[in-house]
């Protein structure tokens, strides 16, 4: 991880990043924060990876469904079985963008699913199955491996940030140890950063040899009102510094701010289908408080020279 922001276009969004790290880290200025209040909070789908056509953990997770009703045909009938299946991309991207909405029906139906295909898996299982996952999926539509689907204008101001004494947090509504393998490749992020969604645990001593076990129900779903929640439960402070994309995010960036002390929204914009995709779809609320409120806006068109960051996992 370098201080660089070398993927950043100069212009009125790297200044604003610069100039807030700036004002907050001079130590004779009036927004001067100190380093253990420095917290920066990052979604990851959409914000530090790509999402399109469908989250990366969709595709883990709809793989081991179809492996499910490849075994059992009565799946086959049910959904997300049958999307999974056939291979119905469509249906899967659409039950996250209904969840953007307020429509939770079809995404009950998901969640339900992935307690039944990794309940009672330990701990250890499950971390090598993202691990092998990652060394082997592609992309399925831009041609990458998964592991090099980072954006890397984001892993550079990770960088940027931790440089200047911040420490950086990510708080997804993706699975917390989807991305506790690989985050610490992509983005120099460690496990206990990471805040996400999780199946409730069990523990196992079995004449001494000891498990955690996932159970098959969810023990919590971190995305909107419910991210603050997490975030304040986890760190036990109000991040200064806060990164989405989606009317999910939008709770999280709500809350990154104090009357009277320093913050900074930043709302990924995705606006580049020519180099990864152009959508607004689930992220109009949002989008419309950035613009009443002047948060950063962050045009992957026009604020990024590079998309996508090395392949490094």
């Amino acid at each position: 991880m370098t201080g660089s922001l070398a993927s950043w276009t100069d212009g009125e969004t790297r200044s604003a990043i610069v100039d807030f790290v700036d004002r907050v880290t001079d130590e004779s200025g009036p927004d001067h924060v100190e380093p253990a209040a420095r917290i920066a909070v990052f979604d990851n789908d959409g914000t530090l990876w790509c999402e399109k056509p469908m989250p990366i953990q969709l595709d883990f997770t709809i793989r081991r469904l179809a492996e499910m009703a490849e075994g059992d045909p009565s799946l086959r009938s049910q959904q997300p079985w049958k999307a999974s299946y056939e291979n119905d991309l469509h249906w899967l991207g659409a039950a996250m963008v209904k969840h953007y909405h307020g429509d939770d029906a079809d995404l009950k139906l998901l969640m339900g699913a992935i307690t039944q295909a990794f309940g009672e898996l330990t701990v250890e299982d499950y971390d090598r199955r993202v691990t092998e996952f990652f060394g082997a999926a592609d992309h399925p539509t831009i041609g990458r491996p998964y592991r090099g689907c980072g954006f890397a204008p984001m892993v550079e101001l990770l960088g940027y940030l931790e440089s200047h004494g911040f420490t950086n947090y990510i708080a997804s509504g993706g699975d917390r140890d989807f991305m506790r393998p690989v985050a610490g490749n992509l983005y120099g992020v460690p496990p206990e950063r990471i805040i996400g969604s999780a199946l409730g645990l069990s523990y196992r001593d079995d004449a001494g040899h000891t498990d955690l076990l996932y159970k098959a129900a969810l023990d919590f779903f971190d995305d909107g009102p419910e991210k603050p929640v997490r975030i304040w439960s986890r760190i036990g402070r109000r991040p200064i510094l806060s990164v989405g994309n989606s009317n999910g995010d939008l709770p999280m960036m709500a809350f990154s701010e104090l009357p009277g002390a320093p913050a900074l929204r930043l709302l990924i914009l995705h606006d580049d289908g020519d180099r990864e995709f152009d959508y607004v779809a689930g992220a109009e609320d949002v989008l419309d408080r950035a613009r009443k409120n002047d948060w950063t806006v962050v045009s992957m068109k026009n604020d990024w020279h590079t998309i996508f960051a090395t392949d490094t996992a």
